[in-house]
């Protein structure tokens, strides 16, 4: 028990062209198909899929946000990965950019593409916002 004071998790969020963060943090909060799912030190092994969300990484050095493109989540002992397509950290968002793809979304025929554009721009905007 004494080996487990102090721990946290390691956490890395990679994009396709880039690892985004990496580092030591004490939760994780992302939004996977099945709803939202916290992971602490000691959770069970978990592989997942996520969906166009932010996510929060409550870090070492202050809470990180970052908006994803879906992807995967992976936990297996206190090592956390976080495998997407595309992620910007909050301060790599560009807010007006944000709402104009919000915008043009609105503006699509409904269907599963309108969506999928919605949820990206609706995520890159909560990230920016919880980071603001």
């Amino acid at each position: 028990m004494a080996d487990d004071v102090g721990t946290g998790l390691q956490v890395e969020l990679v994009a396709a062209d880039r690892t985004v963060w990496s580092g030591e943090a004490s939760m994780v909060i992302a939004r996977t198909t099945e709803g939202d799912l916290g992971v602490l030190p000691g959770h069970a092994p978990l592989l997942s899929l996520l969906t166009e969300a932010a996510v929060e990484i409550s870090a070492v050095e202050g809470v990180v946000h970052a908006a994803v493109d879906g992807g995967f989540l992976s936990v297996a002992g206190d090592r956390v990965s976080i495998l997407t397509q595309h992620a910007l950290l909050a301060e790599e968002i560009k807010i007006d950019e944000a709402h104009a793809a919000l915008e043009a979304a609105e503006g699509m025929p409904t269907g599963d593409e309108r969506e999928l554009h919605l949820r990206r721009a609706q995520a890159r905007i909560r990230a920016a916002e919880k980071a603001g």
